[in-house]
């Protein structure tokens, strides 16, 4: 089965996972995390989320890494970023896997995505609210920033209360119903013993 997301460092083939594609207004440069520098239930957690129907749905991963939660409690995409997990690297460097037997160079992939659009590789990049791609600082890539920035975000480019409120919403339910579902799953297979209170003898 051919996996998106998935690929490999060309100069060492050690493994990494694509989080943006396209960096905005860096369209040279993606960002990456490796897994070999992350620890067994971050990688395992990783991993399945890829491998997900979400995380294949996915524009750029960086989205269902919004939407998921490590085992710590931690959001992937925030936790990911404040313990420098994400390495920018030049698209030239790095090349997608599909399968163990397809590989094609990230820069290549996103030309050809480019042209089937009729689009420059930069207006791959996430867009904005205002359907504008998202202003990017190359000197320091920051993918919180630009998932926030492409979701909604308030006038001065900040997320406000109601766009952080509808992402914590969105994610509740989506727990809820994994929930739910597990539950009903659980139920299944081994069906719940109610209690029986016994009467006292007088």
């Amino acid at each position: 089965m051919a996996l998106k997301h998935v690929g490999r460092m060309i100069s060492n083939k050690r493994k990494v996972i694509v989080a943006y594609r396209v960096i905005p207004g860096d369209p040279e440069n993606c960002l990456v995390v490796q897994t070999e520098n992350l620890s067994a239930d971050e990688h395992d957690t990783l991993i399945k989320a890829v491998e997900s129907a979400s995380g294949q749905e996915a524009y750029e991963f960086g989205e269902a890494m919004a939407r998921t939660f490590l085992p710590d409690g931690r959001n992937m995409l925030a936790g990911f970023h404040t313990t420098g997990k994400f390495r920018k690297v030049l698209t030239t460097e790095v090349e997608m896997t599909p399968t163990n037997s397809d590989n094609i160079a990230l820069n290549e992939l996103n030309k050809i995505i480019a042209e089937q659009k009729g689009v420059t590789v930069n207006d791959l990049a996430l867009k904005g609210p205002d359907g504008e791609t998202v202003a990017e600082d190359n000197e320091k890539a920051d993918p919180v920033a630009t998932y926030s920035e492409t979701t909604s975000t308030a006038g001065d480019g900040v997320l406000d209360d109601n766009a952080l409120a509808a992402q914590y919403r969105s994610q509740a339910d989506a727990l809820f119903k994994e929930a739910k579902a597990l539950r009903e799953q659980a139920e299944e297979l081994v069906p719940t013993k109610r209690k029986t209170k016994k009467t006292e003898s007088a």
